[in-house]
């Protein structure tokens, strides 16, 4: 089954995703081998188990001879089957535990993967501590759902079957309670079943709605607390915290209804009851009737049991479930990686292009041109559509009409990974890892030397202060690179835009936290960098605006203006409310456009 996605990742296992059951079935039958071998010698542990009850019977009945005859043989056997119970028992769980453990750590792969193939438009939809719920507490759910869930319903299955099988070889007449014990078990765990599903269900979405909730708060800790909003903050997650605590109140509800318990003391007693009308009418012995309720009292632990491995095994099908849908859900982008590959010379055309959202259009009928290693700089109000445009280039989203065109190849054409790897960007929001400054700039360019790294500093203007750090290039920096001042992160994504050397480079708003002193270097050093490389720059900076080649104006989605600086400031009203702070620098207006 495959997947529109923006990137496959290669050599995973081609899992079956039809539906929840067939998808955890087949991450298990990956290791068939184990699963198998745990399979069978839990049949032997059981058998042994259960045969051990037959054997104290039959001792019983030896004790009734002149001189006990065999009694030191049935010891010994009776020794032997329970001493391979236990070795039995021991390697099952060896095999089952080594199933169940890679099962999680596959299924939290294959969810990864998929979260790194989904596109930006689907990372939007969702929240960020959902996610991470699935991720960790969702695929932890899954071990649990076979050991000891999965593997003990398989147990509790033989732990009646088999004890069936010797109740029928010792004396089937006493095989009518069990029997209707079985029937009354069946109905009642069905219906404890079905109860226990949609409560399973609802607990693992409260869950994922607190943790996100959660990791939203935290995220904008510094917002909340300048807000005095603590409480507020405090009495939402308490709510949270207490509808999940209300799902587990509402299982333990359910739990405590269960009847098999009940059905089982009822059974016990009427075997018992059936054990000596037999004998009385001499239709059974002593030694069958001491076997018989040995092995059922063997029943007392699956019966038992049921309550929570059926509770582990719906939780895991819900979690199975939630996992399944972040996976199973198709993105708006393909790879295309049979697609158009070549290296990017810059050539730039947007051709009638119109891009929005279902409920908010941005974009309507843009048109424009930027030959090879032209600087074109986007200019307009506050939600103008500047950035939507730039995102169209590297297929952040796609146009809704119209085509972008690299090198007059429509970009819906390029394989994604070729157009992408030629792309540079950089953003207001500079996002760095909690890794080393060195690993950060050398992200897009993981087999960089020092050396090179180093370059791109100094042409960013970064490496003095870098140097400045405590371990230099080797400093790790805080999530997000919150230990960073902002106009240094903005100097640390511009050195890993040099350091990648991409083709098309898209500066938006690239520099808007850096000081002005800093900031001519820069300009300087941007200038060195865009040579022979096409530049979509975004920036309200008079300083960039004018090296511009060509200045496109928009306003809301459309273009209304085109040129060069000193033509803009003498034709388009636009441009000239933009820069109205520059007004006393400006030439008077044309009577027509004053008019207007």
């Amino acid at each position: 089954m495959t997947i529109n996605s923006e990137f496959n990742i290669a050599g995973l296992y081609a899992y079956d995703r039809r539906s929840t059951l067939r998808w955890v079935f087949s991450h298990v039958w990956r290791y068939k081998g184990l699963t198998g071998l745990g399979m069978v010698l839990t049949v032997g542990s059981i058998a042994g188990y259960s045969l051990s009850p037959v054997l104290i019977g039959l001792a019983a009945q030896e004790l009734q001879q002149p001189g006990g005859g065999r009694l030191l043989w049935y010891a010994l056997a009776t020794l032997a089957v329970l001493m391979g119970d236990g070795v039995c028992n021991l390697f099952a769980y060896y095999c089952f535990e080594n199933v169940a453990k890679r099962f999680q750590a596959d299924a939290r792969h294959e969810l990864y993967a998929a979260l790194l193939g989904k596109s930006q438009t689907f990372h939007s939809r969702q929240r960020t501590g959902d996610i991470m719920a699935r991720a960790t507490d969702d695929t932890g759910l899954l071990s649990e759902m076979l050991v000891p869930g999965a593997s003990l319903i398989y147990e509790t299955v033989l732990s009646i079957l088999i004890p069936f099988l010797f109740i029928g070889l010792t004396n089937w007449r006493l095989l009518l309670v069990p029997l209707l014990f079985l029937v009354a078990y069946v109905f009642a765990v069905r219906g404890y079943t079905r109860q226990l599903l949609p409560v399973a269900a609802r607990q693992r979405e409260q869950f994922g709605h607190m943790n996100a909730a959660l990791e939203e708060t935290v995220s904008g800790i510094e917002l909340v607390k300048a807000s005095s909003r603590e409480d507020f903050e405090r009495n939402k997650f308490r709510g949270n915290a207490r509808a999940i605590r209300d799902s587990f109140v509402e299982q333990g509800a359910i739990e405590a209804r269960y009847l098999p318990l009940l059905l089982f003391g009822a059974t016990i007693a009427l075997t018992f009851l059936h054990s000596l009308w037999l004998y009385q009418n001499g239709q059974a012995t002593l030694a069958e009737i001491i076997g018989v309720m040995g092995l059922v009292n063997v029943l007392r632990f699956p019966t038992y049991i049921s309550i929570f491995t059926f509770s582990l095994v719906q939780a895991g099908l819900a979690s199975s479930a939630r996992i399944l849908k972040i996976i199973d859900e198709e993105t708006e982008l393909d790879e295309n990686s049979g697609g158009h590959t070549a290296p990017v010379r810059g050539e730039l055309v947007f051709e009638n292009v119109s891009f929005g959202f279902a409920d908010r259009p941005l974009l309507h009928g843009v048109s424009l041109r930027a030959a090879a290693g032209q600087t074109i700089a986007i200019v307009g109000q506050t939600g103008s559509g500047k950035s939507s445009l730039a995102q169209l280039v590297n297929r952040t989203y796609d146009a809704s009409a119209g085509r972008v065109l690299v090198d007059g190849v429509d970009v819906r054409d390029w394989s994604l990974a070729a157009l992408r790897s030629q792309i540079g960007k950089i953003e207001q929001d500079i996002f760095l890892f909690s890794r080393t400054i060195a690993e950060n700039i050398a992200f897009g360019k993981p087999q960089a030397a020092r050396a090179e790294i180093e370059e791109a500093a100094r042409a960013a203007q970064a490496h003095d202060f870098i140097c400045g750090q405590k371990d230099g290039y080797d400093t790790v920096v805080g999530e997000r690179g919150v230990t960073l001042s902002g106009g240094q992160r903005q100097r640390i994504a511009l050195a890993r835009a040099f350091l990648s050397n991409p083709r098309i480079l898209i500066l938006d708003d690239a520099t808007s936290a850096i000081d002005s002193a800093t900031e001519d270097d820069i300009q300087r050093a941007l200038r060195r960098v865009q040579h022979g490389r096409t530049t979509i720059l975004i920036t309200h900076r008079l300083a960039q605006i004018r090296w511009a080649d060509t200045i496109v104006v928009l306003d809301k989605g459309r273009v209304v203006a085109a040129g060069a600086h000193a033509e803009l400031l003498r034709s388009s009203v636009h441009y000239r409310r933009i820069f109205s702070r520059f007004d006393a620098a400006l030439p008077p207006a044309e009577p027509a456009l004053a008019a207007a």
